[in-house]
């Protein structure tokens, strides 16, 4: 595990500094790697430098991020440990149990006089011993919430982002459109039936209307620019507060190994526990479970004029510019949807049906096939075309993609590939029935797999490693298919014989809602996705329309 993020200008302390930087040029980098030979730390930039130690650098690497408990404790991290969090120039010097808190002298005079068990640090030290094994689960546990916290803002920045540059282009495109085709019109009704001097004032009208034109284009997106920044800024700051907070408490994470003495560990192990506190602290005020409250819904029907069959959308993904990919079983075909949920292209799959699919990047998805294969499939300007494919050995019922990872579930088992179609490993089995590891979902920093059971009537979650975490039963969850999670890490989950649309919460183990019933129009739902860019949640099942449930 390793953190990114922090720049020359955050108000971060730097605990490892690129040693050439700043002894060079009084500048302090972010190390990259460490040298155990020459004791010193190397930015990315100046590691190219370090090779003067020729043979022995190809062969003793220096230890980068990815190896960063073998670095050692940094002096700043050990005079961090010993100041007091809020009075930034005071030692701590006591312990107050009463308030579970470290304490300086000014601590102490102002906020705990009344504390009769305060206590000096070494006599607390000398103490009840922490539990490391506890405070390290603990430790990983907050890592990864604040982890998933920071994508969730930067997939929400990039959708607004996205969104601002589709709306652009379809407004600018537009009123080209309209001028070229005014033009036209004047062209052919005015110069064609009088005098040639008409040509000059239709040329003049030309170039007014081409500098008018460039002065919307300027103005609009200028405006437009303002409002993206003013809607990013908020995203920004709740991003870079999960940054400074994850740096901070990693950091801690990996001293607590290589303190040395009994006082230093305890003040390392206290000050971890806060800083657990108050990113716990933030997460709920910034990144609560937020359950969708349904505010409108609207039905789309999705069959082409040219298909006999009924349709069957077994798999539905938003794209980040607002169009939808829905995947038709009965008539073996990929449809691409506008923001208006109509048809504008479509791309035939002959070799199989269309079990499932999922996004790898914002413009190429993966599909998974009835006959043990993948097939890529691009999109570019609203047409759909097929790419790469990769052959497996096994049924193809469920995928899902994560941080360059393929996720497959054949039936039985769960599997693990590279986007290349390498094997890395089997992460979970139940042989039990048929049907028992049916779709499957990853959480936004992969540390969460849920996979729905379907004979079983189960939403199973997974750690990353396969161990089982939770397993889910409800009655509104009768033969559970559907399932996605969103950027922000809520679990959607449906009920095909049950008619229901459920939000489940992100551990797994209950319902927070129930969002669409048969009231509602849902009828056999077998797949489900959330668009961030219109605040939908899409339900494709058993038949020719697909429901869009409004969400806030």
């Amino acid at each position: 595990m390793a953190t990114s993020g922090i720049s020359r200008n955050s108000d971060v302390v730097m605990y490892y500094c690129c040693t050439i930087c700043k002894t060079e040029r009084s500048v302090e980098i972010d190390a990259d790697f460490y040298c155990k030979k020459c004791l010193k730390y190397f930015c990315r930039t100046c590691i190219n430098s370090h090779r003067q130690h020729g043979r022995w650098f190809y062969k003793k690497t220096p230890y980068g991020k990815d190896k960063i408990r073998k670095w050692p404790l940094s002096k700043k991290m050990e005079t961090s440990l010993l100041i007091c969090i809020i009075h930034k120039r005071e030692k701590l010097t006591m312990f107050c149990p009463d308030h579970n808190h470290l304490c300086c002298s000014k601590c102490v005079e102002l906020n705990h006089r009344l504390c009769v068990q305060v206590t000096p640090l070494p006599q607390a030290a000398g103490g009840k011993s922490t539990n490391f094994k506890n405070l390290s689960v603990s430790t990983e546990n907050t890592l990864s919430q604040l982890k998933q916290c920071q994508t969730c803002q930067e997939d929400r920045i990039k959708s607004l982002k996205v969104s601002y540059k589709e709306h652009e282009r379809l407004i600018v495109d537009g009123l080209r459109v309209n001028i070229v085709s005014y033009l036209r019109e004047c062209e052919t009704s005015t110069v064609n039936t009088t005098h040639k001097h008409m040509q000059y004032p239709i040329s003049e009208m030309r170039e007014e209307i081409k500098y008018l034109l460039a002065d919307f284009e300027k103005s609009t997106i200028k405006e437009k620019k303002e409002e993206l920044n003013l809607k990013q800024a908020p995203l920004k700051v709740v991003r870079n507060s999960c940054i400074r907070l994850h740096y901070e408490l990693f950091h801690l994470h990996v001293a607590i190994p290589k303190v040395l003495g009994k006082e230093l560990s305890f003040i390392a192990s206290k000050k971890c526990l806060e800083n657990i506190q108050q990113s716990n602290i933030f997460i709920k005020e910034n990144f609560p479970n937020h359950v969708f409250t349904v505010n409108g819904k609207s039905v789309h029907n999705v069959k082409m004029p040219s298909e006999s069959g009924t349709c069957h959308i077994t798999a539905v993904c938003a794209l980040p510019n607002g169009q939808v990919l829905v995947a038709d079983y009965i008539n073996k075909r990929v449809k691409l949807l506008n923001q208006q949920y109509r048809v504008v292209s479509h791309l035939d799959v002959r070799d199989g049906f269309i079990e499932d699919m999922c996004l790898i990047t914002p413009t190429e998805f993966a599909v998974a096939m009835s006959n043990k294969e993948v097939q890529f499939i691009t999109v570019s300007q609203s047409q759909l075309a097929k790419g790469r494919k990769l052959k497996l050995q096994h049924y193809c019922a469920g995928i899902a993609h994560n941080q360059s990872d393929l996720y497959i579930c054949s039936g039985t088992a769960l599997y693990k590939f590279t986007l290349s179609g390498e094997l890395v490993c089997r992460l979970y089995e139940d042989s039990s029935a048929d049907v028992t590891v049916f779709k499957c979902a990853v959480s936004p920093t992969g540390d969460r797999l849920y996979i729905t059971s379907y004979w079983q009537d189960e939403l199973l979650t997974l750690a990353r490693d396969g161990t089982l975490l939770a397993t889910y039963t409800d009655p509104a969850l009768w033969r559970p298919v559907g399932l996605h999670v969103t950027p922000a890490g809520q679990v959607l989950v449906c009920g095909s014989r049950s008619d229901t649309v459920l939000q489940v919460g992100w551990e797994g183990q209950s319902k927070l809602a129930t969002l669409a019933t048969q009231k509602d129009g849902v009828k056999f739902p077998w797949s489900v996705c959330y668009s961030s860019i219109t605040s939908s949640i899409i339900v494709g099942q058993l038949g020719d329309n697909i429901l869009v449930f409004r969400v806030e």
